[in-house]
């Protein structure tokens, strides 16, 4: 199960190697109590890697819990109690700064057990105490359709702007879901160039529900219109597209919105994706805690993102001013067990001017 992510690792795919060994890691805690010595060996190697491509890719706070359970199992071990007292220092400096000659993080290595220190500085990074602006709460957003049962909102990002519903839909409206869309599931294309095709990093099946197919999609249009504010009238919003990822399914990195104006997506004559509605359906994996995507434009900036059942992202995929926003690079972690689906709804621009307006600063 290790070779997967050590090629990751070595090549520093950090992106990639973080769903491997949080797989990995997530087996070798199942089998606690039963281990041969060599599994007690590969759990620490495996928080070891883990946690330092957790560094690598900014979230400082897991990577020292994660340090911290290493030191569980072997206490003696020097260079993870160093990093450990470095993790604690950049959080509270609310930075992650590191340098060829900055320091104790070693970086963990099967033939090199004390070798290389960190190569370049990192993004800052506040620690979770210090995001005042990362918050919880019911929300009605000024619709009737929420006033007796609001929506239970945790904002995940400022920049970009991305909100997790909590509890989105029901488990028998996800059950609909996917009987509704299972006899019209179909190899997922990707726009390219003016035409849609299949393609090598998009492995899913997926269709597409009419709001009449079922009270249930009718009334899962309501929730999204009335959470977001948007207008999802045709043609200003796509058909609810309701995606299966089986066993090794995987999105790599991608926009939602139109690059270019050669784009299908400008077909519907209703301008670019504005926003972005996520629907978890299903989430069935031998390790549930396991990112299911990663959000950033680069990888040391990326956000790791656990998959919540019947939750909701929403996300703005253009700024005010019209322009694509190149944070909203994401991608699905390959499912390593079981299976995932989810539901999108793409809203476009076109109907939305007064709900979403633009910014007196025309660079916003």
């Amino acid at each position: 199960c290790c070779a997967a992510p050590q090629v990751a690792y070595d090549m520093g795919d950090y992106y990639h190697s973080i769903a491997w060994l949080e797989e990995a890691v997530g087996l070798f805690r199942l089998s606690y109590g039963s281990w041969n010595p060599e599994d007690r060996s590969s759990l620490e190697d495996a928080l070891d890697h883990l946690a330092f491509s957790y560094f690598m890719a900014g979230n400082i706070s897991h990577a020292l819990s994660l340090s911290r359970e290493f030191l569980h199992y072997d206490p003696s071990n020097q260079r993870v109690a160093r990093n450990v007292v470095k993790y604690e220092k950049l959080l509270e400096m609310g930075t992650a700064s590191g340098g060829a000659g900055g320091g104790c993080h070693g970086h963990p290595s099967h033939h090199h057990p004390l070798s290389h220190t960190l190569l370049g500085p990192l993004s800052p990074q506040l620690a979770p105490e210090h995001l005042p602006h990362l918050s919880c709460s019911y929300e009605t957003n000024g619709s009737p359709y929420l006033l007796l049962q609001p929506a239970k909102k945790e904002m995940i990002r400022i920049q970009p702007y991305v909100a997790l519903y909590h509890d989105f839909i029901s488990d028998a409206e996800a059950e609909t879901i996917k009987g509704l869309a299972g006899p019209w599931l179909q190899r997922s294309v990707v726009a390219s160039g003016e035409k849609q095709q299949k393609a090598e990093y998009r492995i899913s099946k997926s269709a597409w529900l009419k709001d009449t197919a079922d009270p249930v999609v009718r009334a899962l249009e309501q929730r999204i219109a009335a959470v977001t504010g948007l207008d999802l009238r045709p043609p200003y919003a796509e058909y609810l597209q309701v995606v299966n990822y089986g066993l090794g399914g995987h999105y790599e990195p991608h926009f939602d919105h139109a690059t270019s104006r050669k784009s299908p997506l400008y077909r519907m004559k209703s301008g670019n994706r504005i926003a972005t509605v996520m629907i978890y359906v299903r989430v069935s994996n031998s390790n549930p805690w396991a990112p299911a995507w990663f959000w950033g434009a680069k990888p040391q900036f990326s956000h790791p993102l656990s998959a919540p059942q019947n939750a909701a992202l929403f996300w703005w995929n253009l700024r005010r001013n019209g322009d694509g926003d190149g944070d909203t690079l994401h991608a699905g972690c390959p499912v390593l067990a079981g299976d995932k689906w989810v539901a999108n709804k793409w809203i476009h621009e076109h109907g939305q001017e007064f709900r979403r307006p633009c910014s007196v600063d025309p660079q916003d």
